[in-house]
């Protein structure tokens, strides 16, 4: 038996793969001061559900996978270690100057962004190595031993050491590591060529003092988490999800906690893969998640889970690059949970500010009075309120009535039925521009995909924007409303590598490159025959990073290492940088030579072989409810259980299809088909008055 939890801002996930490979969800509201007892809680939801104890069901699990935002919330809301940077002296300012860019370029009131470490915390060391590797100016121990004593003195509890040029020789960073845990040993230390072995500096000194920062959080969180999750029972391998769409030992993310940023959201496009295959017929899927406090979306394209190497922590320019690839997740702050209000000029607003899991929305009970998005949709008659997470918690319509009304619908002066479709229009159109952003506006046609839906409140309006897209078919799987978890069950254990070994087509060093491919080969090797038993099969992917002379960045290509073997395969190398330029930037040089900066390796191991769940046949009759279509008005619509939709057998909407864990809209003018799998397919239809109303009418 394994388990994957997804901790998000609202509810806590919880999926369990059975013996036979059977997946179930569960979900139980997150604890956000104690993260933990929410993962607890949802295997105490789970246990009752199954009829047995919570600690008989932990011990029955060989693995938990285990997805969280504790260190990105940190990091975005400040509550990271008090960390110091030692740079190379005359360095200081690799965090305040970073890399260019603006969001606004003619914006000049907006205040260029504070580093993420201060100038009071960063210190210089008085050494240089110059860029072939030679020592051009030693270091001094006893000057590390003094910089020790100033690190003491400034309270420092964490610390992020980049110098110049450690990525060709280390010599100096591991003196600077060695002196600091020796004088310190309480205060956690980050080498920046151990990271992350990149050649931009300001990457490099990023992802070295974020994951200084993480350490003791993250350190604290993880052995707590081990320590209570074993005394409830499991005995199990803790595995923990990474931002670049794998899984690591939890004892490897707690030594490099960078690896945990976004490690939720980076598993459903793993998911959306899968399901995307299994039951649609386009070779490009749009996935989207839809929590209670974001909207995640990613774009897959010939079955390739998209990267980028420029993952920022917060608004791009404004925030705090990573440095580290990851998978490309776009995210704007309008899930289930994002609260409605109307501004001092009389404009409506949906998030991004969320009602998250405590108090929650009106609806639920707990306090909360300011509408979201769920009370507008259980308004709207789109929840059953006797059937919320399948009837565990009952729904107060009266309570989102009444927020929605004096939040919005007098503010406004609408009814409070037309109120509560502005919410549903306006938080629609915020996720449309989400896909937009990641499809039209960088050349991507979203007319040929299937848009795939996935989190609890993902079936509010994924039929509504999927016809704002024209996308040709919607899917919500089965596993949908826990993609992520679902996702992390599907994933890989998963490492990548780096090592510089620069070289130019028309002057290889066949040499040099054969010396840093097998130095790659063996750290695979080693993580492959460290992760285990349980392993079903694994495989090493490489790639170069490259470009044409002088040009300021860079491509990764996939390669095979055989081809640097002779000066043919070089030939074939630099074919492959000329097509992946020509896909990427619409322009190659043929005639020119490349020069590559870098090569990488990625071992992966497979951890199981995903089934999709099986279903009975169905054949029952829906009951129906009035609900309220944007547009529209009222409607008779029909209400399945999911599990009584008949198999393969094509049904009408206006239509409520419900489970245990979402509520799924099939509005006007759209039909859906349950698949085998238990996979809702939908086609939307063609564009129409009633589901594209905006916002702005208002």
């Amino acid at each position: 038996m394994r388990f994957a939890v997804d901790t998000g801002g609202t509810f806590t996930d919880l999926v369990i793969e059975d013996g036979s490979g059977s997946l179930t969800i569960y979900k139980s509201p997150t604890t956000p001061a104690d993260p933990v007892q929410g993962i607890l809680d949802a295997f105490q939801v789970a246990a009752d559900e199954l009829g047995r104890s919570r600690e008989s069901l932990l011990s029955a699990g060989s693995m938990l996978f285990h997805g969280t935002t504790r260190g990105l919330n940190a990091v975005l809301t400040g509550n990271v270690a008090r960390t110091a940077l030692v740079t190379t002296a005359g360095h200081p300012d690799m965090l305040l100057l970073r890399e260019g860019g603006r969001t606004q370029i003619f914006n000049q009131r907006r205040p260029y962004p504070d580093p993420y470490v201060p100038r009071s915390l960063t210190f210089e060391l008085t050494e240089r190595i110059d860029a072939q590797g030679e020592v051009v100016t030693a270091l001094d121990e006893a000057a590390v031993v003094e910089l020790a004593r100033s690190l003491r003195a400034a309270e420092a509890e964490a610390v992020a050491v980049c110098l110049l040029w450690s990525i060709v020789n280390p010599a100096h960073e591991l003196l600077v590591g060695e002196v600091l845990r020796r004088e310190l040993p309480d205060v956690p230390v980050t080498l920046s060529h151990h990271l992350n072995p990149c050649l931009r500096e300001y990457r490099r000194a990023s992802s070295a003092a974020i994951d200084a920062s993480l350490k003791p959080l993250m350190t604290t969180y993880i052995a707590g988490a081990r320590a209570r999750l074993a005394d409830a029972g499991f005995q199990g391998r803790l595995l923990m999800m990474t931002s670049s769409g794998g899984a690591l030992d939890a004892a490897i993310v707690a030594d490099a906690p960078i690896h945990s940023l976004n490690s939720g959201p980076s598993m459903a496009p793993v998911a959306g893969r899968f399901f995307a295959g299994l039951d649609a017929e386009a070779d490009m899927a749009v996935v989207a998640d839809t929590g209670g406090t974001s909207y995640d979306v990613s774009v897959v394209r010939d079955g390739r889970i998209p990267w980028t190497r420029e993952s920022w922590i917060g608004q791009p320019f404004l925030g705090h690059m990573t440095g580290f690839p990851s998978v490309d997740v776009r995210s704007v702050g309008a899930g289930g949970g994002s609260l409605a209000y109307v501004d001092a000029g009389g404009m409506l607003h949906v998030g991004p500010e969320s009602a998250s899991a405590v108090p929650g929305p009106a609806c639920y009970g707990r306090g909360g009075e300011r509408p979201t998005l769920t009370d507008a949709c259980l308004v709207l008659g789109y929840l059953n309120p006797d059937y919320f997470l399948g009837g565990r918690s009952r729904l107060d319509v009266d309570a989102a009535v009444k927020a929605v009304d004096v939040h919005v619908a007098r503010p406004l002066g609408l009814p409070v039925h037309e109120a509560a479709a502005a919410i549903w229009e306006l938080a629609t159109e915020h996720m449309v521009g989400a896909i937009e952003e990641i499809t039209s506006h960088q050349g991507v046609d979203p007319s040929r995909a299937v848009l795939v839906g996935g989190g609890g409140a993902a079936g509010f309006n994924t039929v509504a924007i999927g016809r704002r897209l024209s996308c040709p078919e919607v899917i919500v799987p089965l596993m949908g409303p826990a993609l992520s978890a679902a996702g992390a069950l599907i994933s890989e254990l998963s490492r990548g590598f780096e090592v510089n070994g620069k070289t130019r087509s028309d002057a290889f060093d066949h040499e040099r490159v054969a010396a840093v491919i097998g130095e790659l080969e063996t750290r695979c090797r080693k993580f492959i025959d460290d992760a285990g038993k349980d392993i079903l099969s694994s495989e090493v992917e490489y790639a170069m990073e490259a470009r044409y002379p002088n040009q300021v960045w860079t491509l990764e290509v996939p390669i095979d290492p055989e081809l640097t073997r002779t000066p043919e395969g070089v030939e074939k190398l630099v074919e492959a940088f000329h097509i992946a330029h020509q896909e990427t930037f619409a322009v190659a040089d043929a005639a020119s030579p490349i020069e590559i900066e870098s090569w990488h390796a990625r071992a992966s191991c497979r951890l199981s072989d995903p089934r999709p769940p099986v279903l009975a046949p169905g054949g029952g009759a829906p009951a129906s409810r009035e609900i309220y279509l944007a547009g529209a008005g009222w409607r008779t619509a029909a209400v399945w259980r999911l599990e009584d939709v008949p198999v393969e057998r094509p049904q009408p909407g206006p239509a409520i299809v419900e489970t245990a864990t979402t509520a799924i809209l099939v509005d006007e003018g759209a039909s859906f088909v349950r698949r085998s799998s238990g996979t809702l397919h939908m086609v939307p239809g063609p564009r129409g008055e009633a589901t594209t109303a905006k916002a702005e009418v208002i």
